[in-house]
């Protein structure tokens, strides 16, 4: 959250804090070091475009140049790329089945795949046509899925917030109030886990089955209560304290500006959407 007391944005905000040094590509990746602005409008546009697609190569294009995208400039972590490279096809595959299993026959008898029977039970037969159908559907939720996480890997919620203030304009108020907002969530989690090892701690509880697990979700309802009245005046203190809405806006301790390599990043990744969907459409794979 905002430090700064000024009545107007100072034109030459200070450096980076100490505390929140300034990425450096080396260590993250040139992703992590981009506008995180940029890294929500360049996928945008290409995620509502890929609500209104039908064919599966499109999806598969998008969700290829997404994991490239993200091993190149993000520096991902070896369990990240573990889920990217293996997780994500299982998971395409698996949610392929599963969407084909509600697929109306009706739609694939007119198909050549209608004919090649995967699995049969009974008088239920579950066809190549149905899988092909269900597995374009997974292919495009992954694909919004992949475009979601160039921003999602490499970026916080706090520079998204200082972002969008500083860039979009977005009223100080509510930016930094919903990031408030969203920072009582761990502080809850970890109020939660302090009162259950203080019930472990005094024996209280310790009967098992349904009843005795609704007991102790209900004991565990006032103090945590108490806690959340605790932590909100203390934040409401420190925001008052800090002139919180007393101005139009406010200086800034961590500048968020939009560079000409972010410009250059959306561009480019409109300029390769563009080509691939005009490729798709001009093959006629758009459809398939």
């Amino acid at each position: 959250m905002s430090t700064g007391t000024g009545t107007a944005a100072a034109p030459n905000a200070a450096p980076t804090s100490p505390r929140e040094p300034a990425p450096d590509p080396r260590r993250g990746g040139f992703l992590r070091t981009l506008n995180p602005v940029a890294k929500l409008a360049a996928p945008l546009p290409v995620m509502v475009a890929l609500v209104f697609t039908r064919g599966a190569v499109v999806p598969t294009v998008f969700i290829v140049l997404s994991i490239a995208l993200l091993l190149v400039g993000a520096r991902l972590s070896g369990r990240a790329i573990a889920a990217l490279l293996i997780a994500t096809p299982v998971g395409i595959a698996v949610l392929g089945f599963t969407f084909g299993l509600w697929v109306d026959p009706s739609r694939v008898e007119a198909s050549a795949a209608a004919s090649v029977t995967l699995l049969e039970l009974g008088d239920w037969r579950y066809t190549l046509g149905a899988y092909l159908v269900g597995l374009a559907t997974s292919l495009r939720l992954a694909a919004l899925l992949m475009l979601s996480l160039i921003a999602g890997l490499t970026m916080t919620g706090t520079e998204l917030v200082r972002a969008m203030v500083q860039n979009l304009r977005v009223p100080y108020r509510i930016g930094y109030t919903a990031l408030a907002a969203l920072r009582f969530v761990p502080r809850f989690g970890h109020e939660l886990e302090v009162i259950r090892a203080a019930h472990r701690v005094r024996g209280t509880h310790r009967g098992r089955g349904p009843a005795a697990a609704v007991r102790r979700s209900l004991s565990y309802a006032i103090p945590l209560l108490a806690s959340a009245i605790r932590h909100a005046e203390r934040v409401a203190l420190a925001m008052d304290a800090r002139a919180f809405g007393a101005h139009a806006t406010r200086t800034e301790r961590t500048p968020s500006p939009w560079r000409v390599r972010d410009t250059a990043f959306v561009v480019l990744f409109w300029a390769a959407s563009v080509a691939v969907f005009a490729w798709a459409g001009a093959s006629g794979l758009a459809a398939r």
